[in-house]
Order: C-alpha cells, then sequence, then structure tokens
C-alpha cells in the first residue's frame, strides 16, 4: 500500500492528490524536499520541493540587535551571491545575498512592514523571500546545521 493510500484511508479528509505528490515528489529537486541549509554570511535557506525559503539566521539577528529597516528583494531572477535585499538595525548594515540562483516569486511583505519580526522569529515568521531553483548544484555548497553551529562557534 502507497503512502498516499494509506493516507487517504488514516485522513479522509485529506486530499489523496496533495498526499500524493508530498509522498512522491516528482522534480530532479526530491532529495532536497523540506532540507534547512545555512551560509557563511549567516542566512538560512529552507528548501522544499524546489523552492528555497531564505532569511537570516537567529546569530545574525542577535549579532545586529534591534532591526529597524528591511528592504525587500525584488522578484526577479537572481544569480548566486546577487544582493536580494539588506537589513538595517540601531548598530550596524548588512546586505543580504543570494544563497541559490533562480527566480524570486514571493517576497515577505510583512517583514517590510514590521522589521521586528526578524528579531522575534527570524527563521521562522521573519523570512526574506522565496526563490525557485535553477539548479540544485547551488545547494551541494551550502552548511549543515552542524557545520554552521560549529561557524558561529569559532568566530566567538
Amino acid at each position: 500500500m502507497s503512502l498516499a493510500t494509506f493516507s487517504t484511508r488514516l485522513f479522509p479528509t485529506m486530499r489523496s492528490q496533495a498526499m500524493a505528490r508530498f509522498a512522491t515528489p516528482s522534480s530532479s529537486f526530491a532529495r532536497f524536499y523540506g532540507t534547512k541549509k545555512y551560509t557563511e554570511e549567516h542566512e538560512w535557506i529552507d528548501i522544499d520541493n524546489g523552492i528555497a525559503t531564505i532569511g537570516i539566521t537567529d546569530h545574525a539577528q542577535g549579532s545586529l540587535g534591534e532591526i529597524v529597516y528591511v528592504q525587500s528583494a525584488d522578484l526577479k531572477d537572481v544569480e548566486k551571491g546577487d544582493t536580494i535585499g539588506s537589513v538595517e538595525s540601531v548598530k550596524a548594515a548588512s546586505d543580504i545575498y543570494a544563497p541559490v540562483s533562480g527566480k524570486v516569486i514571493e517576497v515577505n511583505e510583512d517583514v517590510a512592514a514590521n522589521p521586528s519580526l526578524l528579531n522575534d522569529n527570524p527563521e521562522g515568521e521573519g523570512w526574506l523571500c522565496k526563490i525557485q531553483l535553477s539548479s540544485d548544484a547551488d545547494v551541494s555548497n551550502l552548511l549543515s546545521e552542524e557545520a554552521y553551529k560549529k561557524l558561529v562557534e569559532a568566530q566567538h
């Protein structure tokens, strides 16, 4: 019995089509389904079936202090390393760089309107933008959670 069939029987109110997609992602990004990675520039990236949600890490927001302004990304194609926004705090300003190449498909307007979301929940509601990945090659060079924690410890 497939996961989709089992789930349909267990949860009859859920759409079997949605469960089938979850159980068998059809894109080449399937192995990165639900994968969270980090950059050396203190950005996090959560990849969900070819869509990368990007934000700054809790460590980054703690270092910046009270965030007072967020410039959001434009809806456009970006290359890894391109500036996709900036964050200003009472202490400093910092650019945000695209950790992957692709097309910016969504921007979190709530963060621009309420920059304190980055302080309150930087790796949740404080996400900055979503990028449709153009290739999975960029993902392999990002840091795991363990590697990122070691990087942060080495910087202190």
